[in-house]
């Protein structure tokens, strides 16, 4: 246990109540939640960070829209600093003011398809108005946001670490208390392709879950883009010799394993904390320990390049590859989705 924890350790019974107190309010009373003219598909965790939320939400607002849903993300904006909230996050926006994770999915989703802000029922406004035709609503992160009516509520388990000492925050990592499982209408586990046996996770989800399904997926790299041409390369990069990687996220040993899963050696790590925005100086720490474990090129996730501007191009003189991360085997979770937004529209029509 690390020292703040320790010494934090008298407040986690207070922390419990507190948690337990306000579910109990959302529970016994719904109609305070916000509901929205359109659904509201969340996607978030028990425990804090790193289980794959973000990429997962990624993948659903590309399938969708993909397959006539047209929709938006609703973000918090963890870490940005901005006068005007809520705030639509464009592929040039600044990451101080919008944070990291909103930022990347801006990127890869286009214009006017990210809002963040500190109240997600503002937020959800902001989105509806820009951009009339949506059909839907995916809120990153939001299995602890009770404010917002959510009408799948997908529950994210990162399958290597799944629960982990079954304490709440700080003595353990879980946001609340475990019987807050049964709210989630199914179980994603991500990592699937590294759990040695997926029959203690099913006995788990039959004890606290809600009796929906299970989906298991993968996170894979699917290859390099490097920072200042570009240029696209195939992992493993043979040509370059050992790389060196880094990051700065919940968990960065899950970065580092999918590197080597995607058959790239490196000699050495280095790992900031989650939502690190480097500076020119920090590059230069870390070209200097590229240089002493004998590495010739550095590897960083592409949340960290989102926050790269032009001072941190000049500070490279080692060649900087982003690894870009996509979702393998999600098919039937993007089916399900599908099917019950399809059941939302066909009842509220019905209603109407």
């Amino acid at each position: 246990m690390s020292i703040l924890r320790y010494l934090a350790a008298p407040l986690a019974p207070l922390y419990g109540v507190v948690v337990r107190a306000r579910n109990r309010s959302f529970d016994a009373h719904p109609e305070r939640a916000a509901r929205l003219a359109v659904p509201v598909v969340s996607v978030g965790n028990l425990s804090t960070g790193g289980t794959g939320k973000t990429p997962l939400t990624l993948f659903l607002a590309e399938g969708l829209a993909a397959t006539g849903w047209p929709n938006a993300v609703l973000s918090r904006g963890y870490g940005g600093r901005r006068n005007v909230d809520p705030m639509s996050v464009e592929p040039a926006s600044d990451p101080r003011q919008t944070g990291d994770e909103p930022l990347l999915l801006a990127r890869r989703l286009g214009p006017q398809r990210v809002v963040v802000g500190r109240q997600r029922q503002a937020a959800a406004l902001r989105a509806l108005s820009q951009r009339p035709g949506l059909r839907c609503l995916l809120l990153d992160d939001g299995f602890q946001h009770r404010a917002l009516h959510r009408d799948l509520d997908l529950l994210v388990l990162d399958g290597v670490r799944r629960w982990g000492n079954g304490r709440m925050l700080p003595l353990g990592d879980l946001r609340e208390p475990m019987e807050g499982v049964a709210r989630a209408h199914a179980l994603v586990v991500t990592r699937a392709a590294r759990v040695p046996d997926r029959a203690e996770i099913e006995a788990w989800w039959a004890l606290h879950g809600s009796g929906g399904p299970i989906f298991w997926v993968n996170f894979v790299l699917g290859g390099l883009r490097r920072l200042d041409t570009g240029e696209s390369a195939a992992l493993p990069l043979a040509d370059q010799g050992p790389a060196f990687a880094w990051c700065g996220l919940g968990h960065p040993e899950a970065f580092y394993a999918d590197l080597l899963l995607a058959g790239q050696a490196w000699t050495g790590t280095h790992s900031f904390p989650d939502h690190h925005v480097p500076s020119p100086a920090d590059l230069g720490r870390l070209q200097a320990l590229a240089r002493a474990e004998g590495a010739s090129w550095l590897v960083c996730t592409e949340k960290d390049a989102v926050k790269l501007g032009p001072d941190h191009a000049r500070a490279l003189e080692l060649p900087l590859f982003v690894a870009e991360q996509r979702v393998v085997g999600g098919e039937s979770l993007l089916a399900w989705v599908q099917a019950r937004l399809a059941g939302f529209s066909q009842s509220q029509n019905q209603a109407g």
